[in-house]
């Protein structure tokens, strides 16, 4: 078990510092990138029409703040379209939409519940617009979020481009955790769109232009994961994906950890299943970054957060069983070994384990000062590094059974 543990432990330190290692190197060599361009001097007349397309089911709470927010991004009227799919809700969704076509700009359908991608694939096509777009019901969208991600498809070959999504008035401990998370994958999504490997285009206002979708066909079911195999397609048929790090979408996240659970278990699982489903581009060079990159790495990330995980657990039980045997033995015994203060672990393991850690916070430090614009010393933080370790493995572990055991994996 000792020599399990030790290969098990390089292999996650070697990946876990080459990554980290990668990507600082990658954010300092990088100049910043003008994500606004010159919209400045675009006139309306040469700004794109689009539809945002908001599908919903049983959102009659929040999807009229929802829209809100769309209503009052700066960008011309006459350009801008919004459609409502009611995806078959129970609640009074339908209704809540049909009040909101008080706007002229904002049209209202429903349809049989057929899942997220049937709603989004029929207000596609039902959409006349240059550029469509998503926003999840129980999102918000910053104003200028739509003027500053335009710009970024002058490339003909960018097919979508992804904002920066952050957690909406995060409150107890688990939001809070998210919240740091969240501003991480803001950073991270950054230095991926430099190096065109973003696997996702999440449902919370990511752009495409609309052409994209008669080249290389709708959106499928996708193991519950639409916007992740829509990524993997793009790239797939050689079009790439932007991220504009300074369009920023509000979403509301999981308070319970039930909730939380159930979410990651989807995403993670739908994630398996596509890598499984486009294996081809693993390792192939022909995919450049997304293929040599995110999709190697992500997958082995996953395969050793679950074997340390597995070993972590076997020497809880076994240290707990040896107490039992000492205690069945002996008896109760409070003896304590003494600790020598000049002792100093200087293991390789040791140190290699504290570089990481230290690269971690880093990377941390410079997502939270690059996102929040203040010092990332806060309760979200310590939250974070604390206990997300814990909780992470609960959503992977269940996940990957569901992936081998080919058992289904809910929407809620």
């Amino acid at each position: 078990m000792d020599t399990y543990y030790s290969i098990i432990i390089y292999i996650s330190l070697f990946f876990g510092l080459y990554y980290q290692i990668f990507i600082l190197v990658t954010f300092f060599e990088n100049k910043p990138r003008k994500y606004i361009s010159d919209i400045a001097s675009m006139k309306s007349t040469n700004l794109p029409s689009v539809t945002i397309i908001v599908p919903c089911y049983n959102e009659e709470k929040t999807l009229e703040k929802t829209v809100n927010s769309l209503l009052n991004l700066k960008y011309p009227i006459g350009k801008l379209f919004i459609s409502i799919i009611d995806d078959g809700s129970l609640d009074a969704t339908y209704s809540k939409a049909l009040e909101l076509t008080k706007h002229k700009n904002v049209k209202a359908f429903t349809q049989k519940n057929g899942g997220k991608y049937t709603a989004l694939n029929f207000g596609i096509k039902n959409s006349q617009t240059e550029i469509v777009g998503c926003l999840d019901a129980d999102s918000m969208v910053h104003e200028d979020s739509l003027l500053k991600m335009i710009p970024l498809f002058k490339d003909k070959k960018v097919a979508a481009v992804t904002p920066a999504m952050k957690v909406f008035d995060p409150k107890n401990i688990l939001q809070k955790i998210q919240n740091t998370e969240y501003n991480i994958g803001i950073f991270l999504k950054k230095i991926m769109g430099q190096l065109d490997a973003i696997h996702v285009t999440p449902g919370p206002f990511s752009l495409f232009k609309k052409s994209i979708f008669d080249k290389i066909g709708y959106l499928k079911h996708a193991h519950n994961t639409e916007d992740m195999e829509i990524a993997f397609r793009i790239q797939e048929n050689r079009y790439r994906i932007e991220n504009c790090p300074t369009a920023f979408v509000y979403t509301i996240t999981p308070s319970t950890l039930k909730r939380l659970y159930i979410q990651r278990t989807r995403w993670t699982y739908g994630f398996i299943k596509n890598v499984q489903d486009y294996k081809h581009m693993l390792f192939n060079p022909k995919y450049g970054n997304l293929g040599m990159l995110t999709l190697p790495f992500a997958s082995i990330a996953t395969v050793i957060a679950l074997l340390l995980f597995s070993y972590f657990i076997y020497n809880i039980i076994n240290y707990f069983y040896i107490q039992i045997q000492k205690f069945l033995t002996i008896g109760f015994n409070l003896h304590f070994s003494s600790l020598d203060p000049f002792y100093i672990n200087t293991s390789i393991t040791t140190l290699l384990t504290l570089a990481m850690f230290l690269i971690s916070v880093t990377i941390i430090s410079i997502s939270w000062k690059a996102v929040e614009g203040k010092n990332w010393i806060k309760m979200d933080v310590i939250y974070f590094i604390f206990l997300y370790a814990f909780i992470a493995p609960l959503w992977l572990t269940k996940a990957s059974y569901n992936a081998v055991t080919s058992k289904i994996t809910p929407w809620r």
